[in-house]
């Protein structure tokens, strides 16, 4: 091919990957290669290189909208770098998530970008010994990661929750997933340790991502007699559930109950009222993820953690706490 075109052979290469070359010089490498029959084997390229091309994008559940959102973007992102994402998920299930990471090594992925389920698995220490690894959300405490790409709850939650005993409420349900968050900054302890000091009674519920899931969880607390009055969720996937939950029971938001979403999915917006919630960077997070991943790729380095802090949306889901003779209807 390089004889062909009068390219060098990495011009060549780099032109038939789509990447660091004028979008001419690959349409004149194309047409060469359409013209002589020249099709890559990809098997080739990787015994020469070491590499396949593969990243492998492990998720800790794709029934949460907000990750099936990122693992999209992670997805396009790599792909603009020459790379392919395989795309996994271990469905909340972290012996599933042992399973699925190893086997991503087997296949021989360059490289393993994980929303972690267990952070503190011991599994991620045998993959970082083996393969680049970069973490969305959360630090892995036991594995020497190629890069960290880490939540600041501190802001995130402390936030949310003064916005809702600043609105009077004394009574505060919160949905977590119901692991280990950022493991230097635990979410679930962090809201304990600020309702505390706020004076509010937050109950601390694991809930399942899913629409369904959420709204029996919700269910459950809205139904007991000590009801809460404002319902935070650590996803807006979570506060679709206490949504479908309310309008079960006939409870009207925000007048009678407060919601909290924590990362502003798009269809957050369409909800009536619209949710209330925190955004995070998802461009500068794509951004971040795939630069590190591929320079670990590419030179082997490890990058310092990034801290990404979230922004209040605040919109209609968030009133002021409901007198008390209006719960006990």
């Amino acid at each position: 091919m390089a004889a062909e075109t009068g390219l060098s052979s990495a011009t060549v290469s780099y032109a038939l990957r789509g990447i660091h070359v004028p979008e001419e010089t690959q349409e004149r490498v194309r047409e060469a290669a359409e013209r002589i029959g020249y099709q890559v084997d990809p098997i080739a390229r990787a015994l020469a290189s070491g590499r396949t091309g593969t990243v492998g994008v492990l998720c800790s559940s794709l029934r949460d909208l907000w990750q099936q959102s990122i693992s999209t973007a992670l997805g396009r992102a790599l792909l603009e770098t020459g790379r392919y994402a395989l795309i996994v998920d271990a469905a909340g299930d972290s012996a599933r998530e042992a399973v699925l990471a190893r086997r991503l090594v087997d296949d021989r992925v360059d490289a393993v970008i994980t929303i972690p389920v267990d952070p503190r698995s011991a599994h991620w220490r045998e993959v970082a010994e083996q393969v680049a690894l970069i973490s969305i959300g959360d630090a892995l405490p036991r594995a020497k990661a190629a890069a960290e790409v880490t939540f600041d709850n501190v802001v995130g939650v402390t936030e949310a929750l003064r916005t809702l005993s600043s609105t009077g409420h004394e009574d505060v349900l919160v949905l977590t997933p119901g692991l280990p968050s950022t493991p230097d900054r635990p979410a679930a302890e962090i809201a304990q340790r600020v309702a505390d000091d706020l004076g509010l009674r937050a109950r601390l519920a694991a809930c399942p991502p899913d629409l369904d899931g959420a709204a029996a969880i919700a269910r459950a607390a809205l139904e007991a007699d000590d009801r809460p009055t404002a319902i935070f969720c650590f996803a807006d996937s979570m506060a679709y559930g206490v949504y479908a939950a309310a309008r079960e029971l006939d409870l009207t938001i925000p007048d009678e109950l407060s919601v909290l979403g924590y990362d502003d999915h798009p269809m957050s917006r369409l909800l009536t009222p619209p949710l209330s919630t925190f955004q995070w960077d998802v461009p500068a997070l794509v951004g971040a993820v795939v630069e590190r991943a591929a320079d670990a790729i590419d030179n082997g380095r490890r990058r310092r953690r990034k801290v990404l802090t979230p922004e209040p949306r605040p919109r209609g889901s968030v009133a002021a706490a409901p007198h008390p003779a209006r719960l006990s209807r």
